[in-house]
C-alpha cells in the first residue's frame, strides 16, 4: 500500500516556510540589536581599602586586588538607562559599557535589586537606539524566541528557540523565590546574563538570567512586566523597598462559577505552590493549594500584582489577604516582613 504523500499548507513547500522564520528572526534582530551593549565590570576584592586603585599591587608578584566580570544589557530609554541583570554589576567600582557601534563609555549603576537580579545602569550619550518592551501577559508556550547578548565576549550574539514554559520560579541569590520566570531553549552561555529575550514582533519580553548546568537548553529570563515594575523604582529610588510574604506562587486562571458565585472582580489568582517555615505565610495560616485574589483590600490577578502590592503597602503591618480554598473564599490576615536586599550575589 502507498503511502500518502504530505501536502504543503496552503500551496507553501517548506523552503517557503523556512523563509518567512528567517525573514522573522532576521527582522526582530535588525530591531533589538542596536540597543544590546556589552558591560564590562571591574569589582573590588574584599578587603580593598576605600582609594585603593583598581588593580594596584602591593609588589612583585602581586595579582592586584581588583577581579573583572562581563555581562550583556540593553537600552531601553532614550535618555540613556540600560537594563541588566544585578548579579552582573552589583557591587563594581567600574562599569564599562561598549554599545553595538562600537562606542564605549563610562557607566553609572543607579540601583541594584538582587532580590529579581535586575538593575539599571546610566550612560551619557546621545543618539541611542531603545528597546522596545513588550507584555508578559501575550506571551504562550511554544512561541518562537531571540536571546541576544554576549557569551563569553562575543558580542552580539544571536540564539533562537521557543518558550519552553511559563510561571517557572527560581530562587534569586539572596534567598528569595523569584516568579513568574520563563523558561526557554534559546541557548544561553556565560555572558548572556542581562541581554534580552525578544518576541518575533522585535518586542522584549524578557531578561536572561540564568542556565541550568549541564543540561541543555534549561535557560531562564526575567518576564518584562516585572521588570518594568523593579526598573521604575530602581530609577526613581534607587532601590526596591518590599514586604515578603515566604511563599512560591504561580498565575492560575479560576473556574468561571466560582468567580460568578464569588462575585470576584479577577478571572485569575496566584496559587500558593510551596511555603517557607516560619515564614509571614506559614503564620497567617495560607496553605499550599490556596489561590490569593486579593491583598490588602485590592485584587491580585497575577504574581506582579502582589509584588506591586508588597512594595506600596506597609511593611510590619497586619494586612488581609483574600483567598479560595477548594471551593470556599476566606480571608486571613498576615503581617509582612521587610527583606534585606543586602546579600551580594554569587557571579
Amino acid at each position: 500500500m502507498a503511502m500518502p504523500r504530505s501536502v504543503p499548507v496552503a500551496g507553501r513547500n517548506d523552503d517557503d516556510l523556512l523563509d518567512d522564520y528567517s525573514r522573522t528572526v532576521t527582522r526582530a534582530v535588525e530591531k533589538v540589536s542596536p540597543s544590546v551593549v556589552n558591560l564590562e565590570v571591574s569589582l573590588a576584592r574584599p578587603g580593598t581599602r576605600p582609594g585603593d586603585r583598581p588593580g594596584a599591587g602591593r609588589g612583585p608578584g602581586d595579582p592586584g586586588r581588583e577581579t573583572r566580570g562581563s555581562g550583556s544589557g540593553f537600552i531601553f530609554t532614550p535618555d540613556g538607562f540600560v537594563l541588566t541583570n544585578s548579579h552582573v554589576v552589583h557591587g563594581a567600582g567600574r562599569i564599562e559599557v561598549a554599545l553595538n557601534d562600537g562606542r564605549r563609555l563610562p557607566g553609572t549603576l543607579v540601583g541594584d535589586d538582587p532580590d529579581t537580579d535586575l538593575a539599571v545602569v546610566r550612560i551619557d550619550c546621545g543618539e541611542l537606539a531603545p528597546a522596545a518592551l513588550g507584555d508578559s501577559d501575550g506571551i504562550r508556550p511554544g512561541q518562537i524566541v531571540i536571546a541576544i547578548g554576549n557569551p563569553y565576549g562575543f558580542q552580539c550574539t544571536v540564539t533562537t528557540g521557543v518558550v519552553s514554559a511559563l510561571g517557572r520560579t527560581l530562587r534569586a541569590s539572596t534567598g528569595r523565590l523569584i516568579d513568574n520566570i520563563i523558561q526557554t531553549d534559546a541557548a544561553l552561555n556565560p555572558g548572556n546574563s542581562g541581554g534580552p529575550l525578544v518576541a518575533s514582533d522585535g518586542r522584549v519580553i524578557g531578561v536572561n538570567t540564568a542556565v541550568i548546568l549541564p543540561a541543555q537548553g534549561l535557560c531562564f529570563a526575567i518576564a518584562i512586566d516585572t521588570v518594568k515594575f523593579v526598573a521604575g523604582r530602581l530609577i526613581k529610588e534607587g532601590t526596591v523597598h518590599r514586604g515578603i510574604l515566604g511563599l512560591a506562587g504561580q498565575n492560575v486562571p479560576l473556574p468561571r462559577r466560582q468567580v460568578r458565585f464569588h462575585r470576584l472582580p479577577v478571572e485569575s489568582g496566584v496559587l500558593v505552590v510551596a511555603l517557607e517555615t516560619g515564614s509571614p505565610a506559614e503564620r497567617a495560616g495560607l496553605l499550599t493549594g490556596d489561590v490569593i485574589v486579593g491583598y490588602g483590600g485590592r485584587p491580585v490577578r497575577n504574581i506582579d500584582d502582589l509584588h506591586r502590592l508588597l512594595a506600596d503597602l506597609p511593611i510590619g503591618v497586619p494586612t488581609p489577604v483574600q483567598i479560595l480554598r477548594r471551593s470556599e473564599r476566606a480571608e486571613l490576615t498576615v503581617v509582612p516582613e521587610a527583606r534585606s536586599s543586602s546579600a551580594v550575589p554569587a557571579r
